[in-house]
Protein backbone atom coordinates (compact mmCIF):
# COMPACT_ATOMS: atom_id res chain seq x y z
CA UNK A 1 0.00 0.00 0.00
CA UNK A 2 1.33 3.40 -0.89
CA UNK A 3 1.64 5.90 2.25
CA UNK A 4 2.73 9.48 2.59
CA UNK A 5 4.73 9.66 5.63
CA UNK A 6 3.28 12.76 7.92
CA UNK A 7 6.61 12.74 9.95
CA UNK A 8 9.93 11.35 10.05
CA UNK A 9 9.91 8.07 11.40
CA UNK A 10 13.34 6.35 11.66
CA UNK A 11 14.24 3.35 9.12
CA UNK A 12 10.89 4.27 7.32
CA UNK A 13 11.32 7.34 5.49
CA UNK A 14 10.89 11.19 6.17
CA UNK A 15 8.32 13.21 6.52
CA UNK A 16 6.37 13.68 3.01
CA UNK A 17 7.98 10.99 1.46
CA UNK A 18 5.15 8.64 -0.51
CA UNK A 19 6.54 4.67 0.68
CA UNK A 20 5.34 1.26 -0.32
CA UNK A 21 4.35 -0.06 3.30
CA UNK A 22 2.67 -3.78 4.04
CA UNK A 23 -0.85 -3.49 4.73
CA UNK A 24 -0.76 -4.39 8.27
CA UNK A 25 1.94 -2.24 9.17
CA UNK A 26 -0.55 0.83 7.60
CA UNK A 27 -3.46 -0.06 9.44
CA UNK A 28 -2.47 -1.28 12.45
CA UNK A 29 0.50 1.29 13.05
CA UNK A 30 0.97 4.17 10.62
CA UNK A 31 -2.67 5.34 10.70
CA UNK A 32 -3.64 4.78 14.14
CA UNK A 33 -0.92 6.89 15.08
CA UNK A 34 -1.19 9.58 12.51
CA UNK A 35 1.98 8.85 11.50
CA UNK A 36 0.87 8.39 7.52
CA UNK A 37 -2.12 9.41 5.34
CA UNK A 38 -3.25 6.71 2.30
CA UNK A 39 -1.38 8.24 -0.97
CA UNK A 40 -4.49 8.68 -2.69
CA UNK A 41 -5.60 11.20 -5.58
CA UNK A 42 -6.60 13.86 -3.28
CA UNK A 43 -3.63 13.37 -0.60
CA UNK A 44 -1.33 13.49 -3.30
CA UNK A 45 -2.20 16.96 -5.03
CA UNK A 46 -2.40 18.39 -1.34
CA UNK A 47 1.35 17.00 -1.08
CA UNK A 48 2.31 18.65 -4.70
CA UNK A 49 0.67 22.19 -3.73
CA UNK A 50 2.72 22.09 -0.49
CA UNK A 51 5.81 21.17 -2.20
CA UNK A 52 5.45 23.74 -5.17
CA UNK A 53 4.76 26.12 -2.18
CA UNK A 54 7.49 24.96 -0.24
CA UNK A 55 9.43 25.48 -3.76
CA UNK A 56 8.28 28.99 -4.24
CA UNK A 57 8.80 30.23 -0.49
CA UNK A 58 12.59 28.48 -0.92
CA UNK A 59 13.22 30.80 -4.52
CA UNK A 60 11.79 34.05 -2.81
CA UNK A 61 14.58 33.32 -0.11
CA UNK A 62 17.06 32.77 -2.23
CA UNK A 63 17.13 35.88 -4.87
CA UNK A 64 16.52 37.83 -0.97
CA UNK A 65 19.86 36.14 0.08
CA UNK A 66 21.65 37.07 -3.47
CA UNK A 67 20.34 40.69 -3.08
CA UNK A 68 21.88 40.94 0.16
CA UNK A 69 25.36 39.11 -1.02
CA UNK A 70 25.38 42.04 -3.64
CA UNK A 71 24.88 44.76 -1.00
CA UNK A 72 27.23 43.50 1.19
CA UNK A 73 29.82 43.12 -1.56
CA UNK A 74 30.03 46.85 -2.26
CA UNK A 75 29.94 47.84 1.36
CA UNK A 76 32.64 48.49 3.49
CA UNK A 77 32.45 48.13 7.12
CA UNK A 78 34.46 49.71 9.24
CA UNK A 79 35.29 48.68 12.92
CA UNK A 80 37.49 51.15 15.85
CA UNK A 81 39.61 48.96 18.06
CA UNK A 82 42.03 49.69 20.42
CA UNK A 83 45.73 48.94 19.33
CA UNK A 84 49.25 49.00 20.86
CA UNK A 85 52.11 49.95 18.72
CA UNK A 86 52.63 47.28 16.62
CA UNK A 87 49.20 46.96 15.00
CA UNK A 88 47.94 44.27 17.41
CA UNK A 89 44.64 44.30 18.69
CA UNK A 90 43.95 44.14 22.56
CA UNK A 91 41.62 41.06 22.55
CA UNK A 92 40.28 40.56 18.82
CA UNK A 93 37.25 41.20 16.78
CA UNK A 94 34.82 38.81 16.97
CA UNK A 95 31.86 37.78 14.39
CA UNK A 96 29.63 38.83 17.43
CA UNK A 97 31.52 42.14 16.70
CA UNK A 98 31.16 42.62 13.21
CA UNK A 99 27.52 41.50 13.59
CA UNK A 100 26.81 44.52 16.09
CA UNK A 101 28.15 46.66 13.86
CA UNK A 102 26.49 45.79 10.93
CA UNK A 103 23.24 45.78 12.55
CA UNK A 104 24.64 49.53 13.98
CA UNK A 105 26.24 50.93 11.19
CA UNK A 106 23.81 49.87 7.46
CA UNK A 107 21.32 48.79 9.82
CA UNK A 108 21.57 44.67 8.01
CA UNK A 109 20.61 42.45 10.79
CA UNK A 110 22.69 39.36 10.07
CA UNK A 111 23.37 36.66 12.92
CA UNK A 112 26.50 35.89 13.41
CA UNK A 113 26.77 32.11 13.14
CA UNK A 114 26.71 32.64 9.18
CA UNK A 115 29.71 34.77 9.84
CA UNK A 116 32.46 32.64 8.22
CA UNK A 117 35.58 33.14 10.63
CA UNK A 118 38.43 31.13 10.80
CA UNK A 119 39.89 33.13 13.80
CA UNK A 120 39.18 36.14 15.05
CA UNK A 121 40.87 39.14 13.90
CA UNK A 122 44.09 40.09 15.69
CA UNK A 123 45.66 43.05 13.84
CA UNK A 124 44.58 46.18 12.43
CA UNK A 125 44.24 46.25 8.38
CA UNK A 126 41.82 45.35 5.76
CA UNK A 127 39.76 41.80 5.96
CA UNK A 128 37.44 40.12 3.85
CA UNK A 129 35.25 38.11 5.54
CA UNK A 130 32.14 35.67 4.15
CA UNK A 131 29.16 35.50 5.28
CA UNK A 132 26.65 32.16 4.56
CA UNK A 133 23.52 33.98 3.77
CA UNK A 134 21.69 30.63 2.23
CA UNK A 135 22.50 27.26 0.59
CA UNK A 136 25.29 28.19 -1.97
CA UNK A 137 24.64 31.88 -1.99
CA UNK A 138 27.70 33.79 0.33
CA UNK A 139 28.28 37.04 0.11
CA UNK A 140 31.64 39.18 0.69
CA UNK A 141 32.16 41.97 3.46
CA UNK A 142 35.36 44.24 3.39
CA UNK A 143 35.86 45.18 7.14
CA UNK A 144 38.24 47.84 7.65
CA UNK A 145 40.15 47.65 11.64
CA UNK A 146 41.49 50.94 12.81
CA UNK A 147 42.82 52.04 16.19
Amino acid sequence: MKVILLDNIKGVGKKDEVINASDGYARNYLFPKKLAVEANAENMSKLKAKQNSQEFKRNNEREDAKALANKLNELSLKIKVKAGENGKIFGGVTAKEISENLKNQYNIDIDKKKILLKDTIKNVGTFNVEIKLFEGVIGKLKVEVNS
